[in-house]
């Protein structure tokens, strides 16, 4: 992949890695929960998160991108280099999570299978032991968990850092705010810091550029929504004002079209119910 691919696409791979990062966390953090109240995490979701050479996985995927926008550039600030450093150790540590939840989730129930049957055959001394390697474990598990954990809590500060380098992307604004809740709840009390490092003092910018962005892409309806959330932050704001009224007149443009298309989707309904 080249580099100068790279750097045309770059506000792609931007948005990626975040987009990327927030649902590998998401699905992590709730494996954790459950690692927390019962000590066993699935290790088919660690195995879907992870993939394989031929069929890569969410994780393997952010992976691969960070080391293509932030490895191989070697302008790169510090952030980006911390940042991809950070979360190739997640992933490695999934690796490790992975074996360990396997032997866990079979090889555990076919030890307590094995412990009345050895009573019964005399080798009680020789199999008993075993069920110390499943504490290990355990201990183990413990640990990696604990270290993803604090890796991920490392990345949202690094992100937070790095993004401030991404404040004209219309791409990560839209993500922004597409899948806000997302952000939300895996930045948790980090969310306003990641907000503030990217817009400084005009968070409405964020709206503003995700209004742009879906414009483009011709998303009418979430457009004007995110133009008018932009307004609602701040009523004196021109441009926001402006994005909004373009937009409008679009829909206003456009609402004779989408009418016949409804009128003729439903007479293709009633004639295929006919």
């Amino acid at each position: 992949m080249s580099r100068r691919w790279i750097e045309a696409n770059r506000e792609e791979f931007a948005r990626d890695i975040m987009r990327d990062f927030c649902m590998v966390s998401s699905i992590l953090e709730e494996q954790f929960e459950r690692f927390a109240d019962s000590g066993a995490v699935s290790f088919t979701q660690v195995r879907d998160l992870l993939g394989s050479t031929m069929n890569k996985g969410l994780l393997w995927r952010l992976k691969d991108t960070a080391h293509h926008l932030l490895r191989t550039d070697a302008q790169a600030p510090v952030v980006a280099k911390a940042l991809d450093w950070a979360i190739s150790y997640v992933f490695h540590e999934c690796i490790k999570l992975k074996e360990d939840a396997y032997q866990q989730q079979h090889y555990a129930p076919m030890f307590r299978a094995l412990e009345q049957p050895a009573v019964e055959s005399g080798i009680k001394d020789v199999v008993e032991p075993f069920s110390q390697l499943l504490g290990e474990t355990r201990e183990s598990m413990s640990r990696e968990v604990a270290r993803i954990s604090f890796l991920l809590t490392r990345c949202k500060t690094l992100f937070c850092i790095y993004c401030a380098y991404n404040k004209q992307n219309r791409l990560l604004a839209r993500l922004l705010f597409s899948r806000n809740e997302l952000v939300k709840k895996v930045f948790g009390r980090d969310y306003d810091t990641l907000i503030s490092s990217i817009y400084g003092t005009v968070p409405e910018e964020m709206y503003i550029l995700a209004a742009e962005g879906l414009l483009e892409g011709g998303r009418l309806d979430e457009a004007l929504e995110a133009a008018t959330e932009a307004e609602q932050i701040n009523p004196a704001c021109t441009r926001a004002a402006t994005v909004r009224q373009n937009i409008e007149e679009l829909l206003k443009d456009s609402s004779p079209r989408r009418v016949k298309n409804c009128d003729l989707v439903s007479s293709e309904s009633r004639d295929s119910e006919a």
